[in-house]
């Protein structure tokens, strides 16, 4: 019995700590969010208006390409996988290639498709004005994903790249 409990007391901080992290997560998602919409408001000189109609815009589309974004990475580690087999299987890459490009042709179709709704209540300057500030977004978001991956390589241990044998 005591064994069990002891168990259990060092398991349940485990849970605790990934549901922390996703608090925080979202904690920070929600306050980037807040800012951006602030700043984008400021910068193209929105209305109450516009700015309720963006953000449901935004998040309506976000929510589309979230998914096929997650389906994106999962394709990229598989292809990455199969390259470093030592015989790559032909028809799987040609598969996985397939099933990228598809991807990045419906990722291409809601930023079309968010772009047109967006027309009709953004003013032509705009939205080139918005366009723009979300390029440098997502410009500083990449660095910043690059600097932490950077980061993390350079870290000893069992995430960091310190530890790790080079691949063959």
């Amino acid at each position: 019995m005591k064994r069990l409990l002891f168990i259990a007391l060092i398991a349940l901080p485990l849970p605790l700590a990934a549901q922390e992290a996703a608090d925080s997560a979202q904690l920070l998602r929600s306050q980037i969010r807040q800012r951006w919409t602030a700043h984008v408001r400021s910068t193209l000189g929105l209305d109450d208006d516009q700015t309720a109609r963006l953000q449901t815009t935004e998040q309506n589309f976000e929510g589309q390409r979230q998914p096929i974004r997650v389906r994106q990475r999962e394709i990229s580690r598989a292809l990455s996988s199969e390259l470093a087999s030592g015989t790559p299987n032909q028809d799987r890459v040609k598969q996985l290639i397939n099933e990228r490009q598809e991807n990045q042709l419906k990722l291409q179709q809601l930023n079309r498709d968010e772009d047109r709704e967006m027309q009709a209540y953004l003013t032509p300057v705009q939205h080139a004005r918005y366009q723009e500030e979300r390029r440098r977004f997502q410009e500083r978001v990449a660095e910043v994903v690059r600097q932490r991956r950077e980061q993390r390589r350079q870290m000893p241990g069992p995430h960091g790249g310190a530890g790790k044998r080079p691949p063959h």
